[in-house]
């Protein structure tokens, strides 16, 4: 049996402890078989490139950050474009797994990653997905791996910008990446003892947030720090589409709602207020000991259904089980928190503003 492994879009810690998992398994549990790594995900089988992995190269990259692979971003809207020489992206892949003679694909990645899976299934390819992001979006799991990574990263950086807004006494807006759900910056942001966090789910006021700044400052607090998410937007932006919301930025000068904010704060409280925007710093490094765990049981329970003949399906979790989501069914969705989830009820009553 020969199997295909990529890792595709954004990386996150945890991507190497995935292969790992995924190929130690199977090398233990099926015969003869072959596992191909393929360069720099979806990228790669476009061009038709991969190289056989034996257990040396799975050895030793447990903890390593990063992706042995290489990992690169095929936006879903183009894989079927046909293009200048007459053929799409999705029709080189489907050709391309035919003949590299793969029985099935394990595709590590997000939500775009499984779209594109889904395609693969649909034109007759083997494919078994594992859910990966930073943002904790995918809809069916209940967490995805590199999440409990970023979220420690991101709150050791709040923990750290604390003590420089303490000594200066300002108010400081720190963003973290979540474009479309807000996990990542609610859960760091409760973790971090952060006083308001702004997330997309919930728009928030502008003249309410200044009004809960000053509050804090008026009972003596030194320092205030704000969670933002990169994708968090005002009340009055909230029947904009993203897009719009982009452009209307972008001729500002600005990607995010954060240097306004920080600016429109110290105009209407006389407060200080600077940013940090964590950045890439949040998808980089050592997994942690939990997206260790987690990569090695998901990666593992790809191998089973592999060996099973289980394919169509991604990985995903639920309540203390590993279970097989239908790609099509999970395709395309995402998963938001809703507030009614119980981490924004603990926040409400942790007296955390949360914009409304």
């Amino acid at each position: 049996m020969k199997i295909g492994i990529l890792t595709s879009g954004g990386d996150c810690s945890g991507l190497n402890a995935v292969i790992r998992a995924a190929g130690i398994s199977l090398f233990n549990n099926l015969k003869g078989v072959q596992l191909v790594g393929i360069p720099d995900g979806y990228g790669g089988l476009i061009r038709g490139e991969g190289e056989l992995l034996g257990r040396d190269d799975l050895a030793g990259i447990l903890d390593k950050g990063g992706t042995v692979l290489g990992s690169s971003r095929q936006p879903f809207k183009q894989m079927e474009v046909v293009g200048d020489d007459g053929e799409s992206k999705l029709a080189k892949m489907v050709r391309n797994y035919k003949a590299m003679g793969l029985d099935c694909l394990i595709a590590i990645g997000g939500a775009g990653t499984h779209k594109n899976a889904a395609l693969l299934k649909r034109e007759g390819c083997n494919v078994v997905g594992v859910p990966k992001t930073i943002d904790n979006d995918i809809y069916g799991t209940d967490v995805t791996f590199g999440f409990q990574t970023a979220v420690e990263v991101a709150t050791d950086c709040m923990d750290r910008i604390r003590t420089t807004a303490e000594s200066h006494a300002r108010v400081m807006l720190v963003e973290i990446m979540g474009n479309k759900a807000g996990w990542l910056a609610l859960h760091s942001g409760i973790a971090a003892g952060a006083d308001a966090i702004l997330i997309p789910e919930i728009p928030f006021y502008e003249d309410r947030l200044c009004a809960f700044v000053a509050s804090k400052k008026s009972t003596g607090a030194r320092s205030v720090i704000i969670a933002v998410a990169e994708g968090a937007h005002i009340r009055a932006e909230a029947g904009l589409k993203r897009k719009k919301r982009s452009f209307a930025r972008a001729e500002l000068n600005e990607s995010t709602v954060t240097p306004h904010l920080a600016e429109y704060i110290e105009e209407k409280t006389g407060y200080a207020a600077r940013t940090s925007v964590l950045g890439y710093v949040q998808r980089g490094g050592t997994p942690c000991a939990y997206d260790r765990l987690l990569c090695t049981r998901l990666g593992e329970a790809a191998a089973d259904f592999v060996a099973e003949g289980r394919f169509g399906v991604t990985v995903a979790v639920k309540g203390n089980r590993l279970v097989a989501n239908e790609l099509e069914d999970v395709a395309g969705r995402y998963k938001y928190v809703t507030r009614g989830d119980r981490m924004i009820k603990c926040a409400k009553e942790l007296g955390i503003f949360l914009g409304e």
